[in-house]
């Protein structure tokens, strides 16, 4: 089996030849790729794979430009970190993904998968693209574009545009404005990450969420961490775990 991967993280594609090596005895992988135009210069000038590895979010755009400028026929194994609104569209176009990590059990799901659909029936692989696609914007989910807070005996709207970061302090969540100025917001930092688009917002860990326009420089820490180091002071200092420094890199410059 002929096997190409497009995946941009370090990591993960290494964890993918492991588990190839491991599972897939007769797996040969072809190349790893981690841009969109490296994959199009790619697939321009080379016999396809039998299989694809593609992860949809790439340095340089979305995976799904790729066929806008060469056509690919071969299967595809969609890889994807958190979109749960992309999850949804591809079980309705019964597309198969992995869900980074990418894990043992679920990796052979998707070569089982692969060898008793893909392999007997053909894939037109336009249809289920523009079908993806499609999918992926109706179940994208509309955010807040502002949040109400909490300033005295008084609740106001404030716009996410303005907000620099939110933090838990004595079991009360903190939002603190781009001029530094300080609200209590009457929710819980989970729901409202949950009501944040994640392009523009970042789950830092369980005491912070940091705005992207926010962040100044990265600093490495122990144990492989990075400390993010925002425009405006922090009571505390924002450690990102050394299992997210990547998704985290990768957030920042997208």
């Amino acid at each position: 089996m002929k096997i190409l991967i497009i995946e941009d993280e370090q990591l993960n594609a290494e964890r993918l030849k492991l588990l190839i090596g491991e599972l897939l005895p007769d797996g040969k992988i072809m190349n790893t790729l981690q841009s969109v135009a490296e994959s199009v210069e790619w697939f321009s000038e080379n016999a396809e794979p039998d299989v694809v590895f593609l992860d949809i979010h790439l340095a340089d755009g979305s995976a799904f430009s790729i066929f806008d400028k060469v056509q690919v026929k071969c299967p595809i194994i969609f890889t994807t970190a958190y979109d749960e609104y992309a999850l949804k569209a591809f079980e309705v176009n019964s597309i198969d993904y992995l869900l980074k990590p990418i894990d043992r059990n679920n990796f052979l799901r998707a070569i089982d998968k692969l060898k008793n659909i893909f392999q007997h029936h053909p894939v037109d692989n336009s249809e289920l693209i523009n079908k993806l696609s499609q999918a992926i914007y109706e179940y994208r989910p509309v955010y807040k574009s502002s949040l109400l807070v909490s300033m005295g005996d008084k609740f106001i709207p404030l716009p996410v545009k303005e907000i620099a970061f939110f933090y838990v302090e004595n079991k009360m969540i903190h939002v603190v404005q781009n001029n530094d100025k300080k609200y209590l917001i009457n929710s819980t930092l989970d729901d409202i990450w949950k009501q944040l688009d994640p392009a523009w917002f970042y789950r830092a860990n369980r005491q912070f969420i940091v705005a992207k326009w926010s962040v100044k420089e990265i600093s490495l820490w122990f144990g492989n961490r990075v400390v993010v180091n925002l425009k405006l002071p922090t009571p505390e200092r924002i450690v990102i775990s050394r299992t997210h420094v990547q998704e985290f890199k990768k957030w920042v410059i997208e």
